[in-house]
This record gives structure tokens, C-alpha cells and sequence, in this order.
């Protein structure tokens, strides 16, 4: 039966021949604000529907003028999905669209080329439909736009179509302006209004065609709806992917799997090449292809950051859309990867990661900007129906906006991690008779700085200061109070204040930053001739002390105020004598429960005798939550016997100064031999020439060597600017990965030579440090 049978129509449409008034048959009047009437509702509809089926259309819509008359909006919107979810909610009159060319030439008007925001380019198009529209005018008012979209290999809107789609704008607007001389408002709702019209069956797959979602064979629609399942479910997952792996996974799930496709990258600009940003499948020749390419190349994949999404079907024997003449298989430009099946060419498709600017409703200050391309590539040729093609289109600006948003976030990280790191220490100063080491780590769920810090002051006498601090908060203001108060502890700490002393200048300088953020403080002073060490508080946890026979105690001291109350109780400090061999803990929050200590029973657990940097590992890895960020400073005190004091040397390299590698192996042989320890000196310098140049090249940064040499061992540190640990490369019987692997051999010769080895990041980077036993010792 035919789909007009059995409905009632609003008179005036129960005849194509004929265009009598429209009347109100049911008494009411026109509907509420933000919702078309039924009158006017059962007119748009007859009219799309007769539209889509009369020029075998996928989709017609009525576009209506605001009732100002400075827009047209979409009023309803009737066809099969996805072509209907492509048309725009709203174009404003001098719009290039055809709905608005024709309102204003008031004649009908039609777009072949169906995207004219963007220029030509080779290859399919992302937005595969051609468009027909005339204007909807009567008595001298004009209401808005009929238009209908068919799929460009439909052909061509010839002479009939035309006086076809006028005759059925034409009855309309006579229409409409019967429903306005009634008093009835003629403006387009809230929303528009969809509705299904679905045409004839999809036609079949042409030969050889991979097999992709087609729904039901024979039912209208069924492949459209299929393909915005997935879509709706890449939505509802990219909302919650926050790492690029995430995005990743969320592709292969809902782009690669429903599509069939082989692989898929995606890629990103940057110094005027791309970079491949994730993988998944059998990629290998794609991220290849990929990576690093030049955005000026007349690749498809240049070509798709300029914004036109391109196909590759890869046909046998027909020139691929996208290739560039006369270019064969495996030729960069020709948009066919060389390796493809039987005949050397697979279909491949290059989407351009940006939102589409046809569904975008608001007004927008500047055109999206592409940030980069997705690309998927399938075994052997296929082509690219319009559904397929509507539906990529989409999932490529839904794609984009998660990187987009992920890169953002992601440069917002690493900018406020590297403020952070610029505001603690470079390096620690070399204490006589006090080692120290220290660790910062950020808070795992914070996206902004911390206001921890950690700092080591040597004094004008034997004096050394140690201080940990906390800002409130986890803003960009907390970082910056933070490196405020840092720089005046040092400053009041150099000029020889005590630490009682110290906290009450520092509280009135902060009374005059103008904020109100609070902070807490501890600080140290170890006096490292006596060992006498006073404590002073602003509300931090006290320190703790670790025996050398693994008791753990705490140096008490008054509370005090946290920095900020500006309160008028001066600070008060304590003082303790610290035995030989004891070890001070400075810690902030995040490095306990907040609802119970349990430092100290992580510092006692490893018995005495422990490593510093190795015990700073385990106090930091027995953390059990990162809601916090945390500092840690932690010191041994080794006695005032000048005869076991350590000998203690340094020396420090520019970045990128690889001949001062050799100068580096110069300063270890010296400093060992005047030691009376060139026994030891080949070992050390070939470990020192292989962790400096890794240094140099690897962190790009400044390098510190630091030599000591204490009791029965030698303890060489290398130090540099990139918290990243160095990791060795294992072998590997392919030419490639062999060539990979020689940048990470060194590490398996510190291994073997020395007694021990570990990495120790920091603040502002991290430290390689080795101990070697001395012979006879």
C-alpha cells in the first residue's frame, strides 16, 4: 500500500493538483511558544514527505524565519538517518547554503558541490549528499526554505525536479500564509522536529566490495540506525576517556570493529609534521606511512589536515578518489598503501579530526581547527556508501574533540608540573658530615601545582637548615605563594635567624602578599659539630628521628599557628641532640593517612643501616593514597669525627657539552687517586663516560657528578633534569631492534660493576646513583 494511504492529510495536500485553504478542523488555535502547532506540524510533515518520496530524496526539511527574520532554523527535518542528523539547525540569511540562496534569490537553488564552507579538494566527500531548495513565499511574505538532500551518486536535480520541488514549495507557502491570515504564528520551534520517511531499499554491495554494517538487506534505514548505535556508543565512551590509550581503545571498539577496518592511527600536528598519536590492529605499516610525514606533502594525509576527509575504495583497475595521476601503488601520493593484497592496493580512509561545521548550531568566533588526522586502513579494496561516509565524518569530530580536550589537559599538566619543579631545588648543597636526599611527588588526582616544597640551607658556620613546607590547595596561586615563601626562608636563613626566628618573619611577609591562603612549615637547624638540632613548627607534622640501632622516635616541639593566622604568640622552637648515625625525616601530608601516622612505622621497618635513597623509595612506595601531593626530606647525621668524615667531590657539565664526558672520567681518576683509591679508578670512570653521555642525551639538561667516598664504599651520582628512569634495552635478534637496544647497553655495565645501582627521582628530575666496595676496607 502506498504510504499517503491510510493518513489524514491537512487539506489542500490530498491532491497534488490542487492548493485550497487550510483550516483549523479542530478548533485550536497555534501552539505555545517553542512548539510548532498541529496545523502547522501536519503541514511540514505532508510537505517533507511528499518532497522525499516525489524526488527520491533521503532526507527534506522546512526551514522557517525566526520571528525577528534574521535566521532561518531547521522546523522539520524528515528522512533516514544519518543523512537528517547532517543538515544544520540554523544558517543565517547571507549563508552560502542552498536554503538560504534560495530565500533570498527567491528562485530554486542547488548545491553540488554540498560543502561550501570548505575549498575543493581531490577525493570522496565526507558529506556526500547534493542538495535542492526553493523558497516558501505567498502574498507578499516570505516563511522560509523547502529543501531535500540526495546522495550524490543519485544524479544530478534536472528540469523535472525542480518544477517538482517549486510546485510543492509553492502549495506550501500558500499554505502557510492561510494559517497565518488566521492569526496562527509561522516561526520554527525550540527544536526541530524529525520524523522517519523512508525511501527505497538501499542498493547492494557492488562486486568485490568488503563486507561492512548493512543492517537488514531490503529494509529502509536499517544500515543508517546500525551505524548510530555506534556512534551514540563512541559518544557515551569518549566522555569518559581521559588518556590518549583511552581514546584509542574507544576507536578500536567503535570505529574499527564495526567498520572491518585493518588498522587505525591517530595522528597530530606539530613543527610541521605529524606524529602518531595511538595505534591498534595491524599497524605497523601504517604508523610508518604516518609518522613524521610533512604537513606540505601531498599526501592523503596532509591533504586531510587542510579539512576534507578523504576515501580511498582502492578498486582493481579504477583509479582510487584521492590519488594523484599517473601515481602507482605504494607511491606515497597515490593514497594507496603499497602493501595491500592481491593487487598491491587497499582502501584506506583519512578523516580530518575536527567537529563538523554543518551540525553546529552556535554561532562560532573562528572555523574549528583540525588537530589532527584518524586513519584506518582495510584489507583490499572496498567502497564507502554515504551512510559510512555521514557516520566517519561524525565520529572524526567526536574523536578530534576527545584528543583535543586530552592534549589540553595534558599540556596543562605538564606546565603546572614544570613550575612545580622549577620552584623546588635544582640540587641539594653538599653538607659536611650531613648527606641528604629528597623526593617530591604530585598528587595523582590534582590538576593543578601543589604548594609543597623541600629546600637544604648551609649556614656561614657548621650550621645546615633543613625545611619542608606546605601551601594550602592545589591551584596555580598555591605554587606561587609556595616559591614566595621558599625564596624568604632561604633569605632569613642565610642572614643566621634560628628557625624560631625564621617562622615569625616569614608569617608577617606573608601577611603582606595579599592572599589568604594558610601554610605550614617545619624547619631544622643541625648544628653539624655538636649535633645539637633545634626544631621549630607552624603546624607541620613534627620530623622523626631513626637511631642506628632502628629506633624511631619524634623531635617534639610547640605546635605553633600555621603561617597566614599571623597570630600574635611568638614561635617557639626545641631543642635535641642528635646521636652519630641518626637519620631526620622531613615529611608533609601527602606522605601519611590523613586519619593515622604511620611514618614512623615505615621508617623503623627497614632496620638500620638502610641507604637514604633507598629508604626515601620505601617511605614513598608504603604511601597508600595520592590525593595529596608530597615532599620528603630526609638527612643522616654522621658525627663530628673529622678523621670518618666522608670525602666528598663534585663536578657539573652544561647540557649538550658530550666533550666534557672525558673531563668527567679526568675528575673521578683524580679525586680517586688522591683518595688512595686507584684501585677503583677504571670502573668508576667507564660508569661515569657511560651515565653522563646518557644524561647528555637523554635529559638534555644539565649534568652533576657527585663523587664520596665514606666508610667502606665509594657512592658515585649522576644527576639531571628529566624524572623519567632510565631503563635497559634488552637484546634482540632483528637488525631494528638491535639498533634500538645499543642506547640502553651502558646500564648492564653499571650492573655488573658496581656493588649496587638504583634511580632516584626528585623535585626537578632524578638521580642515577652506584656504590662500589673499596678493596680491603
Amino acid at each position: 500500500m502506498s504510504p499517503e494511504k491510510g493518513r489524514l492529510w491537512p487539506e489542500g495536500f490530498m491532491d497534488d493538483r490542487s492548493a485550497p485553504d487550510a483550516g483549523f478542523p479542530d478548533g485550536r488555535g497555534p501552539g505555545a511558544a517553542g512548539v510548532l502547532g498541529d496545523e502547522l506540524t501536519a503541514l511540514l510533515h505532508r510537505a517533507v514527505h511528499q518532497a522525499a518520496h516525489r524526488l527520491h530524496a533521503v532526507t527534506a526539511a522546512v526551514y522557517l524565519l525566526t520571528p525577528d527574520g534574521g535566521e532561518l532554523r531547521a522546523a522539520m527535518i524528515g528522512g533516514s538517518p544519518p543523512s537528517m542528523l547532517t543538515l544544520p539547525g540554523r544558517m543565517k540569511l547571507d549563508s552560502p547554503y542552498a536554503s538560504a540562496r534560495a530565500l533570498a534569490g527567491q528562485r530554486p537553488a542547488f548545491l553540488a558541490e554540498p560543502d561550501p564552507l570548505a575549498e575543493p579538494e581531490s577525493g570522496a566527500l565526507a558529506y556526500p549528499y547534493t542538495v535542492a531548495s526553493v523558497a516558501l513565499e505567498a502574498e507578499g511574505r516570505r516563511f522560509g526554505s523547502l529543501t531535500v538532500l540526495r546522495t550524490e551518486d543519485s544524479g544530478d536535480y534536472g528540469s523535472t525536479d525542480s518544477r517538482e520541488l517549486t510546485r510543492i514549495g509553492d502549495r506550501l507557502g500558500v499554505l502557510l500564509a492561510g494559517l497565518h491570515a488566521r492569526g496562527a504564528t509561522i516561526a520554527p520551534g525550540s527544536l526541530p522536529v524529525l520524523v522517519p520517511v523512508f525511501g527505497t531499499a538501499e542498493p547492494p554491495a557492488a562486486a568485490g566490495e568488503q563486507a561492512a554494517v548493512r543492517g537488514v538487506p531490503g529494509v529502509p534505514g536499517s544500515a543508517g540506525m546500525t551505524l548510530l548505535y555506534a556512534l551514540q556508543r563512541l559518544t557515551e565512551m569518549l566522555n569518559r576517556a581521559t588518556t590518549m590509550e583511552d581514546v584509542v581503545g574507544v576507536a578500536e571498539f567503535c570505529v574499527v570493529a564495526p567498520m572491518r577496518a585493518r588498522a587505525l592511527a591517530l595522528t597530530s600536528a606539530a613543527e610541521g609534521r605529524l606524529w602518531v598519536l595511538g595505534h591498534s590492529g595491524d599497524s605497523a605499516d601504517l604508523v610508518a606511512e604516518l609518522h613524521g610525514g610533512a604537513l606540505h606533502a601531498d599526501t592523503p594525509a596532509a591533504r586531510a589536515m587542510r579539512g576534507r576527509a578523504l576515501f580511498v575504495p582502492g578498486s582493481a583497475g579504477a583509479r582510487a578518489a584521492g590519488r594523484v595521476p599517473d601515481a602507482g601503488p605504494g607511491d606515497p601520493s597515490s593514497g594507496v598503501p603499497g602493501d595491500g593484497g592481491g593487487d598491491g592496493r587497499r582502501a584506506a580512509a583519512y578523516l580530518p579530526l575536527v567537529g563538523s561545521r554543518h551540525v553546529v548550531d552556535l554561532p562560532m568566533t573562528g572555523a574549528a581547527p583540525v588537530v589532527g588526522v584518524c586513519c584506518l586502513s582495510f584489507d583490499g579494496p572496498r567502497t564507502f556508501p554515504p551512510e559510512e561516509r555521514a557516520v566517519l565524518t561524525m565520529m572524526a569530530g567526536l574523536l578530534g574533540a576527545a584528543v583535543q580536550r586530552i592534549q589540553l589537559s595534558a599540556a596543562r599538566q605538564a606546565l603546572t608540573e614544570g613550575m612545580q619543579r622549577r620552584l623546588l631545588p635544582a640540587a641539594l648543597p653538599e653538607a659536611p658530615r650531613l648527606p641528604t636526599t629528597a623526593r617530591y611527588r604530585p598528587a595523582q588526582a590534582a590538576s593543578e601545582a601543589g604548594g609543597d616544597w623541600y629546600d637544604v640551607i648551609t649556614m656561614p658556620d657548621d650550621r645546615v637548615m633543613l625545611v619542608v613546607g606546605d601551601v594550602e590547595g592545589h591551584t596555580l596561586e598555591s605554587a606561587a605563594v609556595m616559591g614566595q615563601l621558599r625564596t624568604s626562608v632561604a633569605a632569613y636563613a642565610t642572614e643566621g635567624h634560628g628557625p624560631a626566628a625564621l617562622l615569625d618573619r616569614t608569617d608577617r611577609l606573608l601577611s603582606r602578599m595579599g592572599t589568604e591562603l594558610l601554610a605550614t612549615c617545619c624547619v631544622v637547624a643541625v648544628d653539624t659539630g655538636t649535633g645539637v638540632a633545634e626544631v621549630a613548627l607552624a603546624g607541620h607534622p613534627a620530623p622523626l628521628a631513626r637511631l642506628s640501632d632502628g629506633t624511631v622516635r619524634p623531635l617534639w616541639a610547640p605546635a605553633n599557628v600555621p603561617l597566614g593566622l599571623h597570630g600574635r604568640t611568638p614561635y617557639r622552637s626545641r631543642e635535641h641532640t642528635l646521636p652519630p648515625g641518626t637519620v631526620l625525616v622531613l615529611y608533609s601530608d601527602g606522605v601519611h593517612e590523613p586519619d593515622r601516622d604511620d611514618v614512623g612505622a615505615r621508617l623503623g621497618a627497614g632496620g638500620a643501616g638502610a641507604d637514604l635513597e633507598t629508604l626515601a623509595d620505601r617511605l614513598l612506595a608504603g604511601t597508600p593514597g595520592r590525593r595529596d601531593d608530597a615532599a620528603l626530606l630526609l638527612a643522616r647525621y654522621e658525627g663530628a669525627d673529622d678523621s670518618a668524615a666522608p670525602r666528598t667531590a663534585r663536578f657539573h657539565v652544561h647540557r649538550r657539552d658530550l666533550r666534557a664526558v672525558r673531563e668527567a672520567r679526568g675528575f673521578v681518576h683524580e679525586c680517586l687517586c688522591e683518595w688512595g683509591l686507584a684501585d677503583l679508578s677504571d670502573d668508576l670512570e667507564l660508569i661515569t663516560s657511560e651515565l653522563v653521555t646518557n644524561a647528555l642525551v637523554h635529559a638534555g639538561s644539565d649534568v652533576d657528578v657527585r663523587l664520596r667516598a665514606s666508610g667502606h664504599r665509594v657512592r658515585l651520582e649522576v644527576r639531571d633534569s628529566d624524572s623519567d628512569p632510565p631503563v635497559p634495552t634488552a637484546y634482540s635478534l632483528t637488525e631494528e631492534g638491535s639498533a634500538r637496544a645499543e642506547h640502553g647497553r651502558g646500564l648492564y655495565l653499571v650492573d655488573a660493576l658496581a656493588h649496587t645501582w638504583n634511580t632516584s627521582p626528585s623535585g626537578r628530575g632524578k638521580t642515577v646513583w652506584l656504590e662500589m666496595d673499596i678493596p680491603g676496607a
